[in-house]
């Protein structure tokens, strides 16, 4: 073999090297952004499970007591008629008159554990027997409260007071029959 077929054979080894190291420096480098992206997915994944769980410390108490407290599933029709007579004989125990009582449409919302039944009420009479009524009726571990509360002077009594009263009642349905 001549000097030139030599020189011709390093150069074309130089030039292959050179074309390898390069398509090999590409594969690498892809290699090393998908490396990099997948550790950053991991450090975000890290993250929000170590959200979820200092989340989950925080309400724990919280849903332990609600497990404990958790009502019977029960009728709607029955939640209603048990909410209205509840104000209905707190408000005379506490002195009030009832000027009209209306039973709300329930919410039901889809996927929701808990239905809300609603009753408003109008009474009229003292003030500080209107507050010692909403406290007896505004129970949050019985989940139930006063939801919105409307106070304004009686017309024929300036010593009373009329109010309106949206009580809510949360509760656990009955299981759809099969």
């Amino acid at each position: 073999m001549s000097s030139r077929e030599i020189k011709l054979l390093t150069l074309f080894a130089v030039a292959g090297f050179v074309v390898i190291n390069f398509f090999l420096f590409g594969f690498l480098k892809k290699q090393g952004f998908a490396a990099d992206s997948k550790l950053t997915e991991a450090g975000l994944a890290l993250e929000q499970a170590e959200f979820v769980s200092a989340s989950r410390d925080q309400v724990v108490d919280e849903m332990d007591w609600l497990q404990q407290h958790e009502p019977e599933p029960i009728a709607n029709q029955d939640v209603q008629t048990k909410l209205q007579e509840l104000c209905e004989r707190e408000a005379k125990a506490a002195g009030l008159t009832i000027n009209s009582q209306k039973p709300l449409p329930t919410e039901s919302p889809e996927g929701a554990h808990y239905n809300r039944a609603k009753f408003l009420i109008t009474v009229t009479g003292r003030e500080e027997a209107f507050y010692r009524w909403v406290s007896r009726l505004n129970v949050p571990s019985q989940l139930r409260i006063a939801s919105q509360i409307r106070l304004a002077p009686d017309k024929k009594d300036d010593t009373l007071i009329d109010a309106t009263v949206t009580i809510d009642q949360w509760f656990v349905p009955l299981p759809p029959s099969a």
